[in-house]
């Protein structure tokens, strides 16, 4: 027992950039516990913090090796690494969306914060999850705290609404994605490590059965629920249009990150036996989101509604990466989620700016808005412009990689439909700028009549701003460093021994 602790001791070490939140938020509990005055700034600066650190150790360990720990259970390698990072940062921007939010709506923010942090933690967990156990407990630690979160404002029934059908989509798809994971566990003798599973297939030639059949289609189903892919896409507008904004800011890019990043593992990995198969399939969930998700976001009336469909759609281009199954797809993968960071948290940020100052998220309510606050339009046009893939902002050169990927690998029906999908998106986020500039109407949106724009004093009321503007900058300029970050990443991923392990 002595040796076998040390030697899980020895591993604390290459869980240290997940351990980080975790600490984090106990410090966050603490200070909550301890302090009789709330002190918000203190509590932020904790969570910042620790999620700050942990960007920190995971680029300095970039070019480390691949590591194997907790008997197989946990793998950290340079893939692992870079989904972490585009999760601690997508979390670090989240935060100053929340402060003014929470504020107005008398949120209690150290269980906010705690909440998101420990969300962040297992989405990490699961990107180097390398065991069926480590890979579920994970998953579904990040789904439950991501179901509070929906649930936030207590007193708005249409929070506890989505967090009720976050919560039974949920566990349904989990219920699926387990029964999946079960048959490789027969199949495979009794194993639950991913390697293991596939040796243990191999060994028993169980890889052409029935068997393999029903956990391929039950863990894509299972996947394909968690990351909003058409058909399994129901419960994702309901979700955005009744939870706390920030909180559909936060699970819009972090659960894809994580759900991409496991996908990336257990179709790479486990299903390597019948790599056709599930790129087919893959490639008409894709299809599908593609298609339904920008044709159905152009009827809605909500900007959070829309937003839904445009995540969906926006996955399916995600996906166009993970089919290919190479170094360019991965690569072109990897950069287009880093820039959808960017863009989908800078729309967000001029939604609950927006919505703070007039208390609607109706489209046709953005009516005019230029003359009252330019920044705000001017930020708001940037990130639309460069979702649709507009050139020359960062979008366009995102999708431009990715479709060439895909154009590469021979899966020209799937680029096809993207770029004609892609030029669809254009005509709602085209739509929405419109009212923005021009107003048809003499009179003044009621709406903005009182709409004041706060003078620029603190970081506490700014912090909304100042993430806006951010993400604006990175929307318009990060696609001309597209080549850099390409290659990069493409010679230091070493995707070879991710598989080999």
């Amino acid at each position: 027992m002595k040796l076998e602790l040390g030697t899980y001791f020895s591993y604390e070490n290459t869980i240290l950039p997940e351990c980080i939140p975790i600490f984090g938020l106990l410090i966050i509990f603490m200070i909550d516990l301890l302090s009789h005055q709330k002190n918000t700034i203190l509590l932020y600066f904790v969570s910042l913090t620790s999620l700050l650190i942990t960007v920190i150790i995971l680029s300095l360990r970039w070019e480390t090796e691949s590591i194997i720990s907790f008997s197989g259970s946990f793998q950290t390698n340079n893939l692992t690494r870079v989904f972490q990072i585009l999760i601690a940062l997508s979390s670090m921007l989240c935060i100053p969306l929340a402060l003014e939010y929470i504020e107005r709506t008398k949120m209690a923010i150290p269980e906010f914060l705690i909440f998101l942090l420990t969300t962040t933690a297992a989405g990490m967990f699961l990107c180097g999850a390398n065991d069926l156990v480590t890979i579920f407990v994970s998953l579904e630690c990040s789904s439950l705290c991501s179901s509070l979160l929906c649930s936030y404002t207590k007193r708005d029934i249409r929070s506890n609404e989505a967090a009720m059908k976050y919560l039974l989509i949920g566990g349904i798809s989990s219920s699926i994605l387990a029964y999946g994971f079960s048959w490789l566990y027969g199949l495979s003798g009794g194993e639950t490590n991913i390697q293991k599973i596939v040796n243990g297939i191999w060994d028993t030639q169980m890889y052409n059965s029935t068997g393999i059949f029903i956990a391929f289609v039950c863990i894509t189903i299972g996947l394909a629920f968690k990351l909003s892919l058409v058909p399994f896409h129901q419960w994702t507008p309901d979700i955005y249009e009744g939870s706390p904004t920030p909180v559909v800011a936060f699970l819009s890019v972090t659960s894809k990150i994580a759900g991409i990043a496991l996908a990336t593992r257990i179709f790479g990995i486990v299903f390597i036996f019948s790599p056709n198969e599930w790129k087919i399939i893959l490639e008409i969930l894709a299809i599908s989101s593609m298609i339904l998700g920008n044709l159905i976001a152009i009827t809605q009336t909500s900007m959070k509604r829309m937003l839904a469909y445009s995540s969906i759609s926006q996955i399916g281009y995600i996906i166009i990466g993970l089919i290919t199954g190479d170094f360019n797809g991965y690569a072109s993968m990897i950069i287009y989620i880093f820039f959808y960071i960017f863009m989908n948290l800078g729309t967000f940020a001029c939604i609950i700016l927006f919505g703070l100052r007039t208390g609607t998220d109706n489209i046709r309510d953005y009516e005019g808005l230029y003359t009252k606050d330019p920044l705000l339009s001017l930020s708001l046009t940037l990130c639309l412009l460069s979702l649709g893939g507009i050139p020359p902002f960062t979008g366009f050169f995102g999708k431009l990689y990715l479709f060439w990927s895909g154009w590469r690998a021979g899966f020209h029906l799937l680029v096809v439909v993207a770029l004609v999908t892609s030029i669809i998106s254009i005509y709602y986020y085209l739509k929405i700028m419109k009212l923005i500039i021009y107003s048809e109407n003499e009179r003044i949106n009621p709406y903005l009549q009182a709409y004041i724009v706060s003078p620029f004093v603190s970081l506490k009321k700014n912090s909304i701003e100042l993430t806006m503007v951010l993400c604006s900058i990175g929307s318009i300029f990060f696609g001309f460093f597209i080549s850099p970050f390409f290659y990069f990443i493409q010679d230091t991923l070493n995707l070879s021994i991710y598989f080999l392990n």
